[in-house]
């Protein structure tokens, strides 16, 4: 089987920003049938290690029919920076704790900020392209943190799309639809 595109989404204690990313991903690649593109998360902390989901990120998730029950959360791992293809940084804080902790150039070119993907922020400064914790505010805050993350969505998929068609030199069943097949939204 040819190979797989991982990609890590990284927050603070991998309960909020970091899972409903991973979540909102995963859910675009199975509706675009990237079937070789594979998403987890992990927080740059262990404060919360082996908790479940935000109860309020699972009520947004649940309320776009995506499960998030089965996440555990789990605190980073050195190792993944050699087994992960991209990187997502969900904040300003996350980017800077991965390109200090990053061993090598290699490491550093797959770090990205999430949003660096959403066409609206996509030119501006890492500094400019966080999503706040919600983890502090109430429910409304987590609809800016999914509305934020659903925009960066559709670049993620692009991205990886073509990186696939890159790596495989040519067209390879269902991960490569056609160039006027547009990205569905997951909303």
């Amino acid at each position: 089987m040819p190979s797989q595109y991982r990609i890590i989404a990284v927050c603070t204690g991998n309960i909020c920003r970091s899972p409903m990313a991973e979540l909102m991903l995963a859910e675009a690649f199975r509706a675009e049938r990237l079937t070789r593109a594979v998403v987890d998360s992990a927080g740059t902390t262990a404060y919360e290690a082996g908790r479940p989901i935000d109860p309020r990120a699972a009520r947004k998730l649940t309320s776009q029919n995506i499960a998030s029950d089965r996440h555990v959360a789990r605190e980073w791992r050195p190792e993944w920076f050699v087994s992960r293809e991209l990187i997502l940084a969900l904040d300003v804080d996350h980017y800077g704790w991965l390109r200090q902790a990053a061993p090598d150039r290699e490491s550093l070119a797959k770090i990205r900020m999430l949003r660096s993907f959403d066409p609206a922020v996509a030119d501006k400064d890492p500094l400019e392209q966080g999503i706040e914790d919600p983890w502090y505010g109430g429910h409304t805050d987590f609809d800016t943190t999914w509305n934020l993350i659903r925009a960066s969505v559709p670049g993620i998929v692009e991205h990886v799309r073509t990186e696939l068609q890159r790596r495989d030199g040519h067209h390879h069943g269902s991960d490569q639809p056609n160039a006027q097949q547009r990205v569905r939204s997951i909303s």
